[in-house]
């Protein structure tokens, strides 16, 4: 065990974290996601959560501002077949874990299914959680750490 380091994440998937580069993006999926046919790097969270394994990740990684400042997101959310604006309980959770743990200025997203999948095959990783809540898939940006070790938020001058 560490100190401060949520036990969820696991030596593999912060491995795979630590290996990511900024613009890198990370899929974390719900269990009937086809992680394996999507990408060759498949991160397994056995009995965790969106919610938990959302706010253990989001713990250590730092989301990407320089996307944000050319007019994306850095979170984004699997939308809802034929209701892109109707937001599940699974989205919802995901939500409030990007802006208690990340910070009320992060805005998460949406990306239709088929262009979600489209993004999860050219995705570093996907992390594969056991919960069974449909649409409950989000992709996250990975930004940039300062020295200092606070994450760079690039000025909007």
């Amino acid at each position: 065990m560490l100190i401060k380091l949520d036990p969820i994440l696991s030596p593999k998937l912060l491995f795979t974290l630590r290996s990511m580069g900024h613009g890198d993006k990370l899929v974390i999926a719900d269990a009937n996601f086809p992680a394996h046919t999507m990408n060759k790097t498949v991160v397994r969270l056995d009995g965790v959560n969106i919610n938990d394994a959302s706010r253990a990740i989001l713990s250590v990684f730092p989301l990407d501002s320089f996307v944000v400042s050319k007019g994306g997101k850095a979170a984004n959310r699997m939308e809802v077949d034929d209701k892109p604006n109707e937001l599940t309980d699974a989205h919802k959770d995901f939500i409030k874990a990007v802006k208690e743990v990340s910070g009320d200025n992060w805005q998460v997203g949406s990306i239709e299914r088929q262009s979600f999948y489209e993004e999860a095959k050219k995705s570093y990783a996907v992390v594969s959680t056991s919960d069974v809540r449909p649409f409950a898939c989000f992709i996250l940006t990975k930004g940039v750490i300062k020295p200092d070790g606070s994450v760079w938020i690039l000025d909007k001058e």
